[in-house]
């Protein structure tokens, strides 16, 4: 194959990769949630779309993922009366207040 032809097919291997990566219907990186000290779930890749609930309430949640996170006390992810989510951004950790209660669900907010 002559160099421009090979240059081609790989500009455009590339570029369908790139596209494909896009259109992902995954949260690429990892979501850390413990209780206390001890880490009681490790979501990895999750999808995008609908509530994802925790298998116990937890405490502390670190999002290493590139999107941010709604965080909420109710485990489908809904805000109970008198209540609110919390926002959490990429790359950043959080704490639940004892107040509020711990968290049992999570979904990713709008971009």
């Amino acid at each position: 194959m002559p160099p421009s032809r090979l240059l081609a097919a790989l500009t455009g291997i590339t570029l369908l990769g790139i596209a494909l990566t896009a259109c992902q219907d995954q949260a690429s990186g990892q979501i850390v949630a413990r209780n206390g000290v001890r880490i009681v779930e490790t979501v990895s890749n999750p999808s995008t779309h609908g509530c994802h609930r925790f298998s116990e309430g937890v405490t502390h949640i670190d999002n290493q993922t590139q999107s941010s996170l709604l965080l909420y006390t109710t485990p489908d992810c809904t805000v109970p009366p008198g209540g609110q989510s919390t926002f959490l951004d990429i790359g950043a950790s959080d704490r639940a207040v004892l107040t509020t209660g711990l968290w049992r669900s999570f979904s990713f907010a709008p971009e």
